[in-house]
């Protein structure tokens, strides 16, 4: 249930830090919002006061030739990725956008709400996950007190790395304010192999084979038959089977060397369909927003999970939760990530799904539910003894009266 009784939208950093100090003499807990693209992830909140960063928004440093961008935290990231376009830059981790398949808006998020929840995309299987871009940031803690961890240069190895301790903390640390992160080129052209048919066992011995050879693959998924038939490009969505996805990207020329000898080196997997740079571009686009995965009105309602496992187990561990109920499954990283869409049930599935991966190794984390299952369930990965440990101090170091997103991750944290 939605308790926000107050809503803040401080303008720049001296407001928002007077605001937390407020909050903090008074004890009074805020959940901490950016876009609100991801709000409906993690548990509810029920704190009575909500402070909205997306007035705190603008790009504060851009260097091309450094490959640098500073941003205030609540900058659109379409907005700071139009401005990187047109230089021919991105940010490369290639954010995941949850807000079409979690009941909010598309296109919403900003760039703190993506440093914050360290969401990443296809593309980290090469050039890593948003907190490996992130060089530097600019915070308020629980406390009130601004500070600073990294820089604004590539080079900054000084002091204990508190930024990257940030990204995935959820907002339970501290509000962001500036972020700094490295971007890079963006490809000129784009090529994807598409291979149907396949099991999802022999699809995830594909990618990891793809992944193996000189070819600098930047993209591997493998979608159920199911969710094959929601895409919206036609001709891949007339496949009605299962569809595996690998992508190349670089200049013209180096594709035209690299995809010939990449589906030499896999034929024994059979002959792929082949995407060009614009068909490429809207079926990477469609996995970004997980538009195969959004709730349609009208339709039996569904939960979504988000598994981290070794690629070498994902289909045996997708297989064993089938047995216990209907899914559909998206694979990516070669199966190191599974986007699970069960049907709705009073837990979520959190019982087997834990369970099963309990036995297999690995991670688990509930994206998409109800108020009343994100309330009642672990809705992130349970934590050890001794992570747990480290999280309580953490959060007593950086937030001891708990007063920022409480509870968003994990109760009492």
């Amino acid at each position: 249930m939605d308790t926000v009784v107050e809503t803040f939208r401080p303008a720049v950093e001296w407001e928002l830090q007077g605001l937390i100090r407020r909050l903090n003499e008074n004890g009074t807990p805020a959940e901490i919002v950016g876009g609100g693209s991801k709000r409906a992830v993690g548990r509810p909140s029920q704190a009575p006061v909500r402070i909205e960063t997306g007035s705190l928004s603008g790009i504060t440093l851009y260097e091309p030739t450094e490959l640098v961008l500073s941003a205030r935290a609540g900058t659109p990231l379409a907005q700071i990725e139009t401005t990187l376009a047109e230089r021919g830059q991105m940010l490369a981790f290639e954010a995941m956008d949850l807000g079409p398949a979690t009941g909010g808006h598309g296109g919403s998020q900003t760039l703190g709400g993506v440093i914050a929840t360290n969401i990443s995309g296809a593309r980290r299987i090469a050039m890593g996950a948003a907190r490996d871009h992130l060089l530097g940031v600019r915070a308020i803690n629980g406390r009130g007190e601004i500070f600073k961890s990294g820089g604004r240069v590539l080079k900054n190895v000084t002091g204990y790395d508190v930024a990257r301790a940030l990204a995935g903390s959820w907002g339970t640390l501290a509000v962001l304010s500036e972020v700094t992160v490295k971007v890079l080129p963006k490809p000129k052209e784009t090529e994807t192999l598409i291979y149907a048919g396949l099991s999802d066992e022999i699809a995830t011995e594909l990618m990891c084979a793809s992944l193996s050879t000189p070819y600098e693959v930047t993209g591997t998924a493998h979608l159920t038959a199911g969710l094959t038939v929601r895409l919206e490009q036609p001709t891949l969505a007339r496949e009605a089977a299962p569809l595996t996805a690998i992508r190349l990207e670089n200049f013209a020329s180096s594709i035209a060397y690299r995809a010939p000898r990449l589906i030499e080196a896999l034929k024994v997997y059979g002959t792929p369909i082949r995407l060009g740079t614009e068909a490429s571009l809207q079926l990477w686009s469609e996995l970004r927003r997980l538009s195969v995965m959004t709730p349609t009105p009208g339709e039996a309602p569904t939960q979504l999970w988000r598994l981290s496992t070794a690629p070498g187990v994902a289909a045996s561990l997708v297989g064993q939760i089938r047995r216990n109920m209907q899914l559909e499954a998206l694979y990516d990283a070669s199966g190191g990530i599974i986007w699970l869409e069960v049907m709705a049930s009073a837990d979520g599935g959190a019982a087997d799904i834990r369970r099963l991966l309990a036995s297999y190794g690995g991670h688990a984390t509930l994206v998409r539910a109800s108020p009343d299952v994100r309330a009642s369930v672990e809705v992130f990965q349970p934590m050890t003894g001794s992570i747990e440990r480290l999280s309580r101090g953490l959060k007593d170091a950086f937030d001891p009266a708990r007063i920022l997103n409480p509870g968003r991750m994990y109760a009492g944290i």
